[in-house]
């Protein structure tokens, strides 16, 4: 198993990076803010304002050290790399697959059942905690067609379908999600998914969380010689990383919602941490920034025992775990891709 290696995220306005030897410094103006080993960073993610120093993406292309650069908002925008690495034969195989409708079929099922199992997971444990606080029958009803839907995705015979009942459990789940906030409900209410720009704090939280989880599929399915781009599930579109999107879907509830509940019942950001502009979207700040990152980047340290690979290792290995099962299946050394279950 990858040992898991350190992601560099750069989040203040104005700061670069420089290196020195075997050193990246992080840098304001003339002042030294922090220094890094070289050989600890394998992804180096920028937020806002940040410049990299010409002998910095030098190293990173020629090191393999993954460069990606998001808006404040969290939307990717751009990212760096140098020759494409990884076996064509591997993603010449990836790409026959598009135009195989039953094999695409049968990956895309695995990855929406990873998804309706991990969020069913989170709705239960919200129940089980703290049922005494929540509509205990919009919860019990809305868990009981997680269950029906599971057959429903088993049996399904054709995408569209597929993405339709996807997207009626997304639907339900976030039917429920304003009811999981338990804290300080004045400023962190849900009334829905708003994107581009998110127009409340939640959905800010939501947005700047999946975008650091879809930067670490994309590393993860790069890594193992995939085509980030080419999807199954996610239908192609210029500038889209369908299948690193495939990927993030049955991670979505696990390591970026249950840790935006988690954040703001635990008061670990607070309103201060928001910027509400005048046309309406809300963007976490610098502070607000800092404090999800750090939360980020700690729970990924946090061991799981993989019910496939059997094997016990540090939760930030997920989607480097399931991207390697991933390429496994296309070569056809499996006879199916096996989503991660959260139990």
């Amino acid at each position: 198993m990858k040992r898991l290696l350190n992601t560099l995220y750069l989040t203040r306005d104005g700061i670069y990076l420089n290196k020195e030897r075997e050193t990246f410094k992080v840098m304001k103006d003339t002042k030294t803010l922090m220094k890094v080993p070289v050989g600890t960073i394998n992804q180096i993610i920028c937020i806002g304002s940040v410049t990299l120093t010409p002998p910095v993406m030098a190293f990173c292309v020629d090191q393999g050290v993954s460069v990606v650069y998001l808006s404040e908002y969290g939307r990717f925008q751009v990212r760096l790399e140098g020759p494409t690495s990884g076996n064509i034969l591997l993603r010449r195989r990836q790409y026959a697959i598009a135009q195989e409708p039953n094999t695409a079929l049968d990956v895309s099922r695995s990855f929406v059942l990873g998804k309706l199992v991990n969020a069913k997971r989170v709705l239960s444990r919200a129940l089980a905690d703290h049922g005494d606080r929540l509509d205990q029958g919009a919860f019990t009803t809305t868990l009981q067609r997680y269950r029906e839907a599971r057959q429903q995705v088993l049996q399904t015979d054709n995408l569209d379908s597929l993405r339709g009942i996807e997207g009626e459990l997304a639907k339900r789940y976030f039917a429920l999600f304003d009811q999981m906030i338990l804290n300080n409900k004045e400023d962190f209410y849900f009334k829905g998914r708003s994107r581009r720009p998110p127009l409340d704090r939640i959905n800010a939280l939501l947005s700047f969380l999946y975008a650091l989880l879809l930067a670490d599929c994309r590393a993860a399915l790069e890594g193992v010689g995939l085509d980030s781009a080419a999807g199954y599930l996610h239908q192609d579109r210029p500038g889209r990383p369908g299948l690193a999107l495939d990927l993030m879907e049955e991670f979505r509830p696990l390591l970026a919602d249950r840790l935006a509940l988690s954040l703001v019942n635990r008061s670990q950001v607070n309103a201060d941490d928001f910027t509400l502009q005048s046309a309406g979207a809300v963007l976490l700040n610098d502070s607000g920034r800092r404090k999800v990152v750090a939360a980020y980047q700690e729970r990924k340290t946090t061991d799981i025992t993989h019910p496939f690979l059997n094997e016990k290792f540090a939760q930030g290995l997920l989607p480097h775990a399931q991207a390697l099962l991933l390429a496994r299946y296309i070569r056809g050394d499996l006879d199916a891709y096996p989503p991660y279950y959260w139990k």
